[in-house]
């Protein structure tokens, strides 16, 4: 039996396309070693993205692959995540404590924006990530209740706050400070430095993704927030309905302008199913944010039903991700988690932290 060699064992793994970096893994520069030993082939991949859900498929794949080739006895395949820091615009700089920031955005409001913010965040810590939330509402925030809790955040060191943990997310929202159901009677400036003070005094820990639900809108506070906060990717939520398009357009475009990278497009309440007989109709029509993507060249990260549970589940404080984690809604969330994280993994890394720090001092 001729021994196998990397090149071959190189060739084969080229053959698998990973369906989230639409690459191969060699392409992509995550097979991290490949180790022959007679007819035994053990390779580690080392993806950029979280994937608890989805590594026993792809190293199946890859496996058999790898098994296909003449002289291969056994193959075995090890597959991790390390998810670096991605670079944001120019003249901001990173949080400490936190890599990525992936701004939740939409156009106008009753799209179910902080829903998808919230299960989102809860998909990416499921499939393994250090994940945070940032309930960027200042006038209509939504997070403390999504979540179930209703602590007051505590400090340590009498400077920063301590993040509320929740499902093993770390939250911040000044839906922590104020009682439910008071009115935040603030102008612009006062809520930007409100904001800014969430963000920045929070003791966040060693945060992988921190998933910022903005309000909904265009506006100054949306401005200031993309201009000054070190976002690393933006996420636009709308429904199929051509008036939601319409100002979902204009949300992508305010991020374009100031050089935030726009990782694609959720499209919720793409369907509804009926609670009664599970019939699927499109209500609020067909394909628009498809068509949204194509005209402005991003992905489309996935479709939401409008489903009675989504609702239900995030008003009583457990979203679907957390209520129903292998339901077909909270897959689909999962697969839209692996889809912003492999969109991000494959952008420019933030390599800063790495250089040292020179002092010059006179002797």
């Amino acid at each position: 039996m001729t021994a196998v060699s990397k090149l071959q064992v190189e060739a084969a793994l080229k053959e698998v396309t990973d369906p989230y970096l639409k690459q191969d893994l060699v392409s992509a520069k995550a097979i991290k070693s490949i180790d022959i030993d007679g007819g035994k082939v053990a390779v580690d991949v080392s993806l950029g993205y979280p994937a608890k859900g989805f590594q026993a498929e792809l190293a199946a794949k890859l496996k058999a692959a790898i098994g296909a080739l003449s002289g291969v006895s056994d193959a075995t395949v090890n597959i991790s995540s390390k998810i670096a820091t991605h670079a944001v615009q120019r003249g901001v700089k990173p949080l400490e404590g936190v890599k990525n920031m992936i701004a939740v955005a939409s156009g106008k409001g009753g799209v179910g924006k902080s829903t998808v913010a919230a299960n989102l965040a809860l998909a990416l810590s499921a499939e393994g990530a250090n994940v945070g939330v940032l309930d960027a509402d200042i006038y209509g925030p939504s997070q403390p209740r999504m979540l179930g809790v209703k602590a007051k955040p505590q400090s340590k060191d009498g400077r920063s706050l301590e993040p509320i943990r929740s499902y093993q997310l770390q939250a911040m929202s000044i839906g922590f400070l104020i009682e439910e159901e008071t009115p935040m009677i603030w102008r612009g400036p006062m809520v930007t430095q409100a904001l800014e003070q969430l963000l920045k005094d929070t003791h966040w820990d060693q945060v992988d993704y921190l998933v910022i639900d903005l309000p909904p809108g265009t506006g100054d506070i949306q401005l200031t927030l993309a201009q000054k906060v070190p976002v690393s990717g933006a996420i636009i939520v709308t429904t199929p309905q051509d008036i939601a398009l319409l100002d979902a357009r204009k949300g992508l475009k305010m991020f374009e302008k100031v050089d935030v990278p726009v990782l694609g497009i959720i499209e919720n309440m793409s369907t509804h199913i009926c609670s009664q007989c599970g019939h699927e109709e499109h209500i609020f029509g067909e394909g628009g944010g498809q068509r949204m993507a194509e005209q402005y060249n991003v992905d489309l990260l996935g479709s939401i039903p409008l489903d009675v549970r989504i609702r239900e589940e995030t008003d009583t404080g457990r979203p679907t991700v957390v209520a129903d984690p292998d339901g077909r809604i909270g897959l689909i969330f999962r697969d839209i988690a692996r889809r912003v994280a492999a969109k991000l993994s494959l952008r420019k890394k933030d390599y800063s932290a790495a250089f040292p720090s020179i002092v010059i001092q006179n002797t």
